[in-house]
């Protein structure tokens, strides 16, 4: 009789391993295929996620198509999961029909499902997204571009909710009506405690409606002067002049007047001229001619010709004859316009030196009264 072999008795333990029950009335054969059936399927989902994610070419790394092939490669695994489970509950025994086991195992496979049915719906969110940069970019505005993130977010903020909802339902089993309800009053409590939160996100949606700026428009509100860098759902960051960067609830943001520095279509400068009361009234009528013959035609004129540059003889104040000057900068570029004033200040200061015309500065005059000595006189 030969002596059984390493192989042979390898085989007999793997029968015997195989046939003997060892979870729940399962033995070997079925867990193995259980575990098997989880694998494989898992494995296929991760092949094909490859698969799409290498489909598109190079010339389509940002269209729709490829958004949408990456954004169901994505998904796949977690969905492989679920299918290799639901593929590997047929093997093995789960007891008695509607007893608990099964009750936990197809609870768990719903959750499952609905996880990865939200994880797609998720991914999904970038088709739309995709296509929406599309278009912004086909825009001007710097404040469309904006617009994708916002989206993106709000659209998945709904994904997770629905699926929160779903998921509930699936352990509860109450119909959706009562999880609603449910789901009203605690809604109705949380509005109350949320309700800067809510003010600021319907503040958000009227700043999108009504696009009082864009991204980097130069505003001034409340005090504040600077660049918008970023519009959230929340709140809106400004980066002021000084360098420091305010955030700004859109609740507040919204109800309050904003001016918009960057779309105006010109700078306007008015300033006061004084010339000293020594002043002959032929240099007066000279001062006004060089006042105006500086600004007029002036660099950034309005080309259509209707705010035209103004100089007057306004006023006798305390201790100057005074000018009033004003002009507008077409474009309102504000660096060319302190550049041009410059050149309008110098130009004044040359003119009226070679006219011998002097600029008055506060004085003030005391005149002295001498008391005359009363002489008492004796007649």
């Amino acid at each position: 009789m030969k002596n059984p072999t390493i192989a042979s008795l390898f085989e007999q333990d793997l029968i015997q391993w195989l046939n003997r029950e060892l979870i729940a009335g399962n033995d070997g054969l079925q867990i193995l295929s259980f575990f098997l059936s989880v694998l494989s399927v898992w494995v296929v989902a991760r092949f094909f996620k490859t698969w799409l994610s290498r489909m598109p070419g190079k010339s389509e790394t940002h269209s729709t198509r490829t958004v949408f092939l990456r954004s169901v490669g994505k998904a796949l695994p977690l969905l492989g999961i679920w299918g290799g489970i639901r593929l590997g509950v047929c093997w093995i025994e789960l007891g008695e029909p509607g007893g608990l086991a099964q009750t936990i195992v197809f609870s768990a496979l719903e959750v499952l499902l609905t996880i990865s049915i939200a994880l797609f719906a998720y991914y999904l969110v970038e088709v739309p997204s995709s296509w929406l940069h599309s278009q912004t970019e086909k825009t001007e505005s710097k404040f469309d571009d904006m617009l994708v993130p916002v989206v993106r977010k709000s659209l998945r903020v709904t994904v997770v909710l629905f699926a929160l909802v779903s998921i509930a339902q699936s352990l509860s089993d109450k119909p959706v009506s009562a999880l609603l309800a449910g789901l009203g009053l605690g809604g109705l409590a949380f509005a109350l405690a949320a309700q800067d939160t809510i003010k600021n996100l319907f503040g958000s949606l009227v700043i999108f409606t009504d696009k009082p700026f864009g991204l980097g428009d130069r505003i001034n509100y409340d005090g504040h002067d600077g660049v918008i860098e970023e519009v959230g759902l929340r709140s809106t960051r400004l980066r002021r002049l000084d360098g420091h960067q305010v955030t700004i609830p859109n609740g507040e943001l919204a109800n309050k007047s904003i001016h918009n520095i960057a779309k105006r279509p010109f700078i306007r400068r008015i300033f006061t001229l004084g010339v000293t009361y020594d002043t002959t009234p032929e240099k007066v009528s000279r001062a006004k001619e060089i006042l105006e013959d500086v600004l007029k035609d002036h660099e950034g004129m309005d080309p259509k010709g209707e705010m035209l540059p103004r100089v007057y003889f306004s006023d006798f104040s305390s201790s100057s004859l005074d000018f009033k000057c004003m002009y507008w900068y077409h474009p309102a570029a504000y660096w060319d316009y302190m550049k041009f004033s410059e050149w309008v200040n110098l130009e004044i200061l040359r003119r009226f030196n070679e006219e011998g015309i002097e600029f008055a500065f506060p004085t003030q005059t005391i005149h002295l009264a001498k008391e005359e000595s009363a002489e008492t006189r004796e007649q």
